[in-house]
């Protein structure tokens, strides 16, 4: 292969016909699809019949769910369910009847019955995938009306028509029902020699898959490879040739290259593949959505009768010693569960798509690097946003709880399959997840088969939550607990699900919402489930420490950290006082909480800190009289409390990253926090000041990058503040605002706590000083009018011009033409992501005073083995030897029944007590710190009686304490059991 150069081999294929004229319309041309809809809630007899008359029916651009309206109204079970029906009138092109004509649905719930002219094209029934069919032999060519019926059905019983059996995924705890055709739609149309599209389930086609191989990141160099699938759908051979043709971010051609030859026979399909390197190559990274379009040509006779576009990106990644490395660099996992819906109130998840990019973009700059979507595949539109913004997915396919058997497991494979086929071409997803709930190794061993013959060289690891033991696994972890691993990488799929309102900031500020302030949960105890926006963020920081303690530099077996759940509250299973879930750092309309601010401090960097910050939690406008402890979140080392320029000395550090500072009396002004380093170099500082009375409301307007368009479906976000005379936000104002809009524009509305939490409402609170609401665009450009007002204080308005587009039966604007990379963070750095903060000394043998021979199960990297002694304070002994003399400092042991356990141990360095203390419990592992001690020989004794305790309050969805896996230890060997799964020594870094 010559350097600099890329040869694609590609099917293609050569029109051959008699009397053929290559034209324009011989090219392929996807067009958007989304216009012109007519909606009917309910059954509609013969809607499928071209002489129905839908006159009453609603007009509706998509994507849009028949009853979106109701998202955050009701409680996911509540919403409406049942038929509903979709129609649309259109025309084909002039001059396009020897084509194919293929429509592509992103996706519809729960069940699709499609119909072209009165005939029964095809059911698409799993709710979650992309599907499409072959209209060419149906629609009536141009000037002719052709009409396409939809019957949808989303029923949360809905099983297949064919076995009767349900799809595991349709969950009322997790899958919020938005019914009808919630994404986009589009129309392909091709010549009849093409490249097939990425619809296995119901045109048995893969497409095209763009891949790199031989990366080498310094160089700035790859080999790009190519593999199509191409038709012949002539009554003729066809000779074709591929070109291939690549454009940078900046549309510049960086490549244009000729790929093979060949003759394919009437009727036949086959796969090219063609490869090249490729230099300069711009690597795709977490903050940095470097893209290409790569367009695969087929050429006959030097003319081009099919293009496909393919908008990908390329970078190397590496799975393995316990770490997950990408372009040569290790990074953490810090990032969210969120549910695949991602939805929002009063519109669901059928948002344009600068919204998507907008709410994942906000992860990023929030110093998150990725999203785990929560047990079904994300629509393509979230898909490609996370290209855009540089933020890593881990894509599942299908699931609920747990394993399953028969028809619900073909269903999962079908599903993963399809999800796969569909997603390949996009960087952003580096895991496959095979199921919320660990698989048995067969069922892993065919999801892997299934990711290696369609998807062998995307570099993504495929995995499952609890495969933790697997030996086919590629990575794994737990739900809410600390996994490490020498071996594929562990990181936690969910962890802190607590629930609070951004409404409430803490004790001392109106409306004075205690934890735990409202009904019981289950009845026990609701606190962690009904928070202050103050406490959710320190036990989010906590909860994140355990993961940072293990972090990649600490050792042989480290963590690779995890995903909180969730990012933004959500229209799904909820354990607070809401009829939603409020786990989210960001509130459903996307307005940060306090939790934003910290995690995007504590998470700054790839694994250690790229940069020191500190963020004060709170505000500072309390009433006279108030003392309350301040609490800052910093990754400085000392943290220093001033208040008008006072000192009030420095912070009580607790969990790495929290600085408390005790009894701070309440006094108008302004409270600030310096940073410092080890040397006292003050490295950062932040401030809040006492607002003034509220005096005035501030509108301001977040669009679609360009302006609105006029298409009847684009969104804008208006955010109102209530401010006082120099302009500077209220933080604990509640009033009601009253909105009113005029012109090119409709009301959508926001969210607040409330009757029916305010949707569609035109009158709403502001929490915390601060709201957000939806405009929706009109059909026609022109200028909307928004006002808003509130007693007492100087009203606002804002203008919004929108600017027309191309809305047409067969747009050829599509949802993401247009829209931004974002490329701030810039290319992955050069330099390490840690430093190297202990030394791990190796165990290379252990002997017990009883079940010696499974004491090596205490070091050998598998957490679902474990040594245990019977039961006696005599047998509770262990003694381990070191690869090496060495002066240790550090015990590290993961220990049966971790949660729920406390043990009093001694720890002997050869034969000398460095240790003599009692273990808390922990969601994982314990560190037992001792001046450091020479020796070779590690002996750990239990010295008195265990405790046993329920130590954290984690339930899952069922309303079950959750139980870790194996290990446990819970009842076995009464009160002086002693069970070791893992442990670790450490020697300081000299």
């Amino acid at each position: 292969m010559r350097k600099g150069t890329i040869r694609f081999k590609v099917f293609c294929v050569l029109l051959l016909i008699p009397g053929f004229v290559i034209n324009a319309h011989s090219q392929r041309t996807v067009y958007n699809f989304n216009y012109g809809w007519k909606l009917h809630v309910g059954e509609a007899g013969s809607a499928a019949s071209n002489s129905f008359s839908d006159a009453g029916w609603q007009g509706v651009s998509l994507p849009f769910a028949w009853n979106q309206q109701e998202a955050f109204r009701k409680d996911i079970r509540d919403l409406p369910t049942g038929i509903a029906w979709y129609r649309k009138t259109f025309q084909l092109p002039e001059n396009s009847s020897v084509e194919k004509v293929f429509i592509e649905f992103e996706g519809v719930r729960q069940m699709a019955e499609v119909f072209i002219n009165g005939v029964f094209i095809g059911r698409h029934e799993n709710g979650v995938m992309a599907f499409g069919f072959d209209l060419t032999h149906f629609v009536k060519p141009w000037p002719e009306e052709n009409v396409i019926a939809v019957r949808t059905d989303n029923s949360w019983d809905y099983r297949e028509k064919l076995t009767g059996a349900g799809f595991q995924w349709n969950d009322k705890n997790f899958n919020a029902n938005y019914g009808g055709i919630p994404k986009n739609v589009f129309l392909h149309i091709t010549s009849h020699v093409y490249q097939t599209l990425p619809l296995y389930s119901t045109l048995g086609t893969t497409g095209t898959y763009i891949y790199a191989t031989d990366i080498d990141v310094p160089a700035e160099q790859a080999c790009i490879h190519a593999e199509t699938q191409v038709r012949n759908e002539t009554t003729a051979p066809v000779d074709i040739q591929l070109r291939v043709h690549i454009e940078d971010m900046d549309g510049q051609t960086v490549a244009s290259f000729p790929g093979d030859l060949l003759t394919l026979p009437p009727g036949g399909m086959t796969e090219l593949h063609a490869s090249d390197t490729l230099q300069p190559v711009h690597f795709w990274s977490t903050g940095y959505g470097y893209l290409y379009n790569v367009f695969t040509d087929l050429v006959i006779d030097g003319v081009v009768v099919d293009r496909v576009k393919t908008r990908t990106g390329f970078r190397k990644t590496r799975f393995g010693e316990g770490l997950i490395r990408l372009n040569d660099r290790v990074i953490m996992m810090k990032g969210y569960a969120q549910r695949t819906s991602n939805e929002w109130p009063a519109v669901g998840m059928s948002v344009p798509a600068w919204l998507s990019d907008y709410s994942n973009r906000l992860i990023i700059e929030g110093s998150g690097n990725m999203v785990r979507w929560m047990h079904v595949t994300p629509w393509k539109q979230d898909v490609e946003s996370c290209d855009r913004v540089g933020l890593i997915q881990a894509m599942p396919a299908g699931d609920s709880e747990g394993d399953v058997h028969d028809r619900r497991w073909e269903h999962r494979k079908a599903l993963m399959r399809d999800a796969i086929i569909y997603n390949r071409n996009n960087p952003s997803i580096l895991f496959y997840e095979c199921g919320n709930e660990n698989i048995s190794e067969e069922h892993m061993a065919e999801m892997v088969a299934i990711r290696d013959k369609y998807d062998p060289h995307g570099g993504r690891a495929i995995g499952s939550r609890e495969m933790l033991g697997s030996d086919v696994a590629e990575y794994g972890g737990e739900m809410l607990y600390i996994n490490k691993s020498a071996g594929i990488p562990f990181w936690a799929m969910e962890y802190s699900r607590d629930e609070g309102l951004r409404k409430y900031w803490d004790d001392f500020t109106p409306p004075y919402h205690r934890d735990g302030a409202g009904p019981p949960y289950r009845g026990g105890d609701a606190s962690d489930y009904n928070r202050n926006q103050d406490s959710h963020a320190i036990e989010n920081v906590i909860r994140w420490f355990d993961y940072w303690e293990m972090r990649p530099g600490t050792g042989r077996r480290v963590s690779s950290g995890g995903a909180n759940i969730i990012f933004s509250d959500t229209n799904t299973h909820h354990r607070g006082e809401e009829n939603y879930r409020r786990s989210g750092e960001v509130d459903a309309m996307r307005i940060p909480k306090e939790n934003y601010w910290a995690h995007k401090i504590i998470w700054d960097g790839w694994v250690d800190p790229d940069s020191i910050g500190v963020h004060l939690l709170g505000h500072w406008n309390y009433g006279k009289g108030v003392v309350k402890d301040v609490t800052a979140i910093s990754t400085a080392d000392r943290v220093e409390l001033f208040l008008n320029g006072k000192s009030l000395g420095m912070g009580e550090q607790d969990n790495r990253f929290l600085f408390t500072f005790k009894d701070v009396a309440f006094i108008p002004g302004t409270i600030s926090a310096v940073g410092y380093d080890r040397e006292g170099v003050r490295v950062c500082e932040t401030h809040k000041s006492t607002a003034g009375k509220p005096s005035a409301l501030k509108l301001s307007i977040l669009q679609r990058p360009g302006g609105m368009i006029a298409d009847g479906h684009d969104l804008a976000i208006i955010q109102v503040e209530v401010v006082d005379k120099n302009g500077h936000r209220c933080p604990v104002a509640m009033n009601m605002i009253q909105f009113e809009v005029e012109g090119a524009g409709e009301f959508v509305g926001g969210i607040a706590q409330g009757p029916d939490n305010y949707i569609g409402a035109t009158s709403l609170p502001v929490e915390c000083g601060i709201n957000r609401i939806f405009i929706r665009s009109g059909k026609e450009a022109g200028v909307i009018n928004i006002k808003a007002a509130s007693k007492g204080l100087k009203q606002a308005a804002v203008r919004i011009e929108t600017r027309e587009t191309d809305s047409a039966d067969l747009s050829g604007v599509l949802p993401g033409d247009g829209l931004p990379s974002y490329l701030k963070k810039g290319p992955t750095p050069r330099t390490p992501s840690y430093r190297v903060s202990r030394i791990p000394v190796e165990i290379v043998s252990a002997k017990a005073a009883i079940n010696s021979e499974t004491a090596h199960f205490s070091f050998d990297d598998n957490e679902m083995t474990e040594w245990r002694n019977d039961g006696r304070l005599e047998t509770g002994i262990i003694e381990f030897k070191l690869e090496r003399t060495a002066r240790i400092n550090q015990a590290v042991f993961k220990l049966a029944g971790w949660r729920n356990r406390s043990y009093p141990l001694s720890i002997f360095v050869d034969d000398r007590e460095v240790y003599r203390d009692t273990t808390p419990r922990s969601l994982g592992y314990v560190t037992c710190t001792f001046p450091p001690a020479e020796g070779k020989r590690v002996r750990v004794q239990l010295t008195g009686a265990t405790g046993e305790k329920e130590g954290f309050n984690i339930v899952e969805l069922s309303g079950t304490v959750d139980m870790p896996g194996e290990g446990q230890g819970r009842g076995r060997g009464g009160s002086q059991y002693l069970g070791i799964l893992e442990a670790e020594f450490y020697e300081p870094v000299r």
